[in-house]
């Protein structure tokens, strides 16, 4: 006999079983219907057996695959974690180099302006200092001149105290 015989079996005495009176229950032979289930179970197909062990290893395979999914899930957030950290520092190291290379272009561009500043104002007093000898220059060429031409006799000698025609730290006898 197959499952579903068995099982028409069980139903058959439940359905033909003595009624209770006043209630809704019936009165089965407890060791007839025991011995129908344990023949109805041992004549369970192979397939059925193993559907058992599959669906129990399928739950069993399930729960490992919760439990590692939530540790990738978990591994992946502190990665991610990781990954925004560095990229703010990144950020950050970028901004300051920026901050840095912009003071460094300021700092320099004010050094350069002190710097011709500098050799601008050196240079107004080299070239002051190089007119006032420019001129000095010329008012002792034209005292030295003036002491040749005295001296080829071209010119008549000028009056003493005259300070057109002396020329500083000479007198008539060393001219």
């Amino acid at each position: 006999m197959d499952i579903e015989g068995r099982l028409q079996q069980i139903q058959q005495i439940v359905e033909e079983a003595k009624s209770m009176p006043l209630s809704s229950s019936v009165l089965v032979n407890r060791e007839e219907l025991i011995e129908l289930i344990e023949a109805a179970r041992d004549e369970l197909p192979e397939e059925v057996k193993q559907a058992r062990w599959v669906v129990k290893d399928r739950e069993e395979l399930l729960a490992k695959a919760r439990r590692d999914g939530e540790l990738i899930v978990e591994r992946a957030r502190g990665e991610h974690a990781r990954l925004v950290s560095e990229e703010e520092v990144v950020r950050g190291a970028h901004a300051d180099a920026e901050r840095i290379v912009n003071e460094a272009g300021e700092q320099a561009r004010r050094i350069k302006l002190e710097a011709e500043d500098y050799v601008d104002a050196k240079l107004a007093g080299f070239e002051a200092a190089l007119e006032r000898t420019a001129a000095e220059l010329e008012r002792s060429v034209a005292q030295v001149r003036k002491g040749r031409e005295r001296l080829r006799g071209s010119s008549p000698p000028e009056p003493a105290g005259d300070e057109q025609g002396d020329v500083p730290g000479l007198e008539e006898e060393e001219v």
